[in-house]
């Protein structure tokens, strides 16, 4: 079972080398790097088991594996931890890509389509970026108030 530490390092990883997309028919979360990582894949399939690893490809010139998040195990798992942890200020780009899919995909992912996420349906809205970007303190201090539920991620 996922403890905050694994759950933060997996949104990490997600922020910093996942997408947020889909195929045309249905929402998938990727993460791709060089099998030189393949130990820390290993470890996303052994803690969030419901994911699939795919690979090694190679693929103009670069040897890498592919982790993808998909149906059930994407929609009530991987979607209440990135609704409670992603925000605008976190990170811009990641969280756009994330909203981009809610909305493109929100029928398979048993969302209404017009909802705010999870993380703010309680009548927040995440707050405008702060115009500088934030230290890896105040990353991770937001990080851990959002999984241990003393706060929301987003403040």
């Amino acid at each position: 079972m996922a403890d905050d530490l694994d759950r933060g390092l997996l949104v990490g990883l997600l922020i910093g080398e996942g997408h947020f997309g889909g195929d045309g028919r249905q929402p998938q979360v990727t993460l791709r790097m060089h099998v030189r990582h393949e130990a820390l894949f290993r470890w996303i399939e052994l803690t969030f088991p419901g994911g699939k690893l795919y690979g090694p490809y190679d693929h103009g010139g670069r040897r890498y594996l592919q982790w993808m998040a998909r149906g059930a195990f994407l929609r009530d798992q991987l979607m209440p931890l990135l609704e409670s942890t992603l925000s605008a200020d976190l990170d811009g780009h990641s969280w756009g890509r994330f909203q981009k899919m809610r909305v493109q995909y929100a029928r398979r992912l048993g969302l209404s389509g017009t909802e705010p996420p999870r993380s703010t349906a309680a009548g927040t809205t995440p707050p405008p970026p702060t115009g500088g970007p934030l230290t890896a303190d105040e990353v991770f201090a937001r990080l851990r108030r959002g999984l241990d539920g003393q706060g929301d991620a987003n403040s």
